[in-house]
């Protein structure tokens, strides 16, 4: 960057290092994610602690461990909701709410493992990512419920807390695992990880693994366009 007569101006290789990225996240999806990842984590800490006889002995503190557990699944919702009031944010969650037929396309070649761009073809979000945030989103639904049975005695006399405790470890374990295999999908992929902390991506990544966003539903100055099926 040089400086002219009071403003500044972009030298050549800053204006080619712009146009190599498009902007992938704004700031309110950035920070929703990066707030709930949070809260889970102290969720399933905490749980740990809770849960598995070792950790609990060498930690203790069983009544911080259940109460921070217990808000800290209560605000898990939270950074969802207060997202919502971001237009930017509203029209992702249309994205992974809508399934097209290139995803079912992407979801064949997944499982024949044809991993070529051509064979994947993907929106601003792909099949794997639309089914992972639909499911986890209902796994947190169901803890809160039967977190709450559990909280609360007298909620629904006809379920059993048994039943909820049942339900809430299973669903526990499961959400670990998924979380793990995110995780590991995360740590694969240093650009997409870069997508979420900087919110920009380079033109050649999303080319490669999210062709459909660049060609159909290309990213405008301010990062948004609603997705075309």
């Amino acid at each position: 960057m040089r400086s002219t007569a009071g403003s500044t101006v972009p030298t050549a290789a800053a204006r080619s290092e712009g146009t190599d990225r498009v902007r992938r996240f704004g700031r309110a999806q950035r920070l929703v994610h990066r707030a709930t990842g949070w809260l889970m984590l102290l969720c399933l800490v905490t749980a740990a602690c809770l849960y598995i006889a070792p950790l609990a002995q060498a930690v203790g503190r069983r009544h911080l461990m259940v109460t921070v557990h217990e808000w800290s699944g209560i605000c898990l919702p939270v950074p969802l909701l207060l997202g919502l009031f971001s237009r930017d944010f509203r029209a992702d969650l249309r994205r992974l709410n809508r399934f097209a037929v290139y995803d079912r396309q992407w979801l064949r070649a997944v499982r024949r493992r044809r991993d070529w761009p051509e064979a994947r073809p993907a929106g601003k979000f792909n099949a794997g990512q639309k089914i992972y945030a639909g499911w986890i989103a209902g796994a947190v639904l169901v803890m809160m419920f039967t977190g709450l049975l559990m909280w609360f005695l007298g909620l629904l006399p006809f379920i059993s807390r048994t039943s909820a405790i049942f339900v809430h470890d299973c669903l526990a374990w499961a959400i670990a695992g998924v979380l793990l295999g995110h995780l590991r999908k995360a740590y694969q992929d240093p650009e997409a990880r870069l997508g979420m902390r900087t919110g920009y991506v380079s033109r050649s990544w999303a080319a490669r693994h999210h062709s459909r966003w660049l060609r159909d539903d290309p990213p405008d100055a301010a990062g948004e366009r609603s997705e075309r099926r």
